[in-house]
């Protein structure tokens, strides 16, 4: 029996399926009905009654439905590591990691929905402004269409709603439909946490029917996590609406001659290789200090083939398949590529294997050029590249050739390095003594460039999702 997706609190199936295979055998293991256009259209007028619902809804409410979704969230651990496992086949480490971010997330949420603060403002500062006051408040922007990928689809997912139920908005989040199974169970514990039915819905669909609510002025804001080429297309057909966009990257991890080499090698390789390098702040290009670059190599490259490649459910799996063969193709390919113009494989390359074919073996190459794909695009494979540099500013420079600019590594310990890297390294998020793959669920978390467009975070995406109003008052 597929399993249903929801609309306005409503349970619903259609004439149409999508099978959930297991991506590191090909097994089917279950299967999710697919959203009509006529579903869609339902999820929005629903939402806009649920919306009346929620911009009414009292903070200590809020923080009560928030923390009871984190208790459920809690109950329902093992079941959703269990589906994030079979639904992408990401390792089951990873899996636990990706659950309890989840957890922290709601959490988090509960104790902002009480910190949605506003102003007073003294209007007297001109002789116009005098015995008038202002008072600003934030209020919800109305629907929030949340439009989420596979590699996290739960926690990203959580980064949607649970900022949306602290600020009082109603939603409607289309999940990944190869990976809908954490979703749909998610979508159960909102509606058990108490959230208002009407406001909340779970349409897993393909992507061009979900493309009219794109452009659906009864949404007030579009969310979208996934690759830069859908997502800067969603935000031209968005027209007016509020738009916030996490998209990928190719982040630099830069190890000067000054660093603690031993942490920066443990860094990289788990940051470089996590989820199979299927992260958007995936360490994909490490600049190294000439200097150091020998040593570097010679200590890396045994860390990456100490890595064990295999099933997910095993416990002690440290990279699994890649989502799907054309994934794993697409990087072998850039691979092959790369070494066709002059690039040299350190460790791993070749073909994928496996049935489907969606293992690939961790790669390291050396020799490489900015042009070429590995270096210029987001591989989304567990491929790294590795470049030497002679001078600081170089550096710097290498890590800005790139039309991304999501977050980056630096590896120092000198002071003005650091701040000189704050200053130019042009990314949302600079890192020092740690990997970019970083991310804890309360920081400002977005790009710049190609990378994206507005902040997670929970704190910074309840500022996305409300609007400062101002009321003026005469006092005289």
């Amino acid at each position: 029996m597929a399993r249903k997706f929801l609309v306005g609190g409503e349970w619903r199936a259609s004439d149409e399926t999508r099978d959930v295979v297991f991506p590191y055998d090909g097994t089917v293991v279950d299967a999710a009905y697919m959203a009509s256009a006529q579903d869609l259209e339902d999820a929005v007028v629903a939402a806009q009654r649920g919306f009346e619902v929620t911009r009414k809804l009292p903070v200590h409410r809020r923080a009560e439905i928030l923390s009871r979704l984190y208790r459920l969230l809690t109950e329902r651990y093992d079941d959703l590591v269990e589906a994030l496992v079979m639904e992408t086949g990401k390792a089951k480490k990873i899996a636990r990691g990706e659950t309890s971010r989840a957890c922290q997330t709601v959490l988090i949420a509960s104790e902002e929905a009480k910190r949605i603060y506003g102003e007073i403002i003294d209007l007297d500062w001109t002789p116009a402004g005098e015995n008038h006051r202002g008072y600003v408040r934030r209020f919800p922007v109305g629907i929030v269409l949340g439009i989420t990928p596979f590699n996290y689809p739960l926690n990203l997912a959580c980064h949607k709603i649970a900022p949306a139920i602290a600020s009082g908005n109603a939603m409607i989040i289309k999940p990944p439909e190869i990976a809908p199974l954490s979703s749909l169970l998610l979508a159960e514990l909102v509606l058990e946490a108490g959230y208002p039915p009407e406001a909340f819905s779970m349409v897993p669909t393909p992507g061009p029917r979900a493309e009219p609510l794109v452009s659906d002025d009864r949404i007030a804001m579009l969310s979208f996590t996934g690759s830069d080429r859908v997502g800067w297309m969603l935000k031209g057909k968005a027209g007016r609406k509020r738009v916030a966009l996490e998209l990928g990257g190719n982040a630099p991890a830069i190890i000067h001659e000054d660093a603690d080499l031993d942490l920066a090698i443990s860094k990289t390789v788990n940051g470089g290789f996590a989820n199979a390098g299927q992260n958007c702040i995936s360490v994909q290009r490490i600049l190294l200090h000439r200097p150091i670059y020998e040593d570097f190599c010679d200590r890396f490259i045994p860390a990456v083939g100490a890595l064990k490649i295999g099933d997910p459910r095993d416990e002690t799996t440290d990279i699994g398949p890649l989502i799907n063969e054309k994934a794993a193709q697409r990087a072998a390919a850039w691979v092959d590529e790369a070494v066709a113009e002059g690039a040299q494989i350190l460790t791993g390359g070749g073909q994928p294997t496996g049935s489907p074919a969606t293992m690939l073996a961790p790669t390291v190459l050396a020799e490489v050029t900015p042009t070429m794909k590995v270096c210029a695009q987001e591989v989304f494979a567990p491929v790294i590249t590795l470049s030497p540099y002679e001078r600081w500013d170089d550096a710097i420079a290498i890590a800005n050739e790139s039309d991304f600019g999501l977050q980056a590594g630096v590896f120092t310990r000198d002071y003005g390095r650091i701040m000189d890297a704050w200053e130019r390294i042009e990314a949302g998020g600079v890192l020092i003594n740690e990997v970019s793959t970083f991310r804890v669920d309360q920081m400002p978390y977005g790009g710049v460039k190609g990378s994206g467009l507005g902040r997670e975070g929970i704190r910074y995406t309840i500022e996305e999702m409300t609007e400062r109003r101002l009321l003026v008052v005469n006092m005289a």
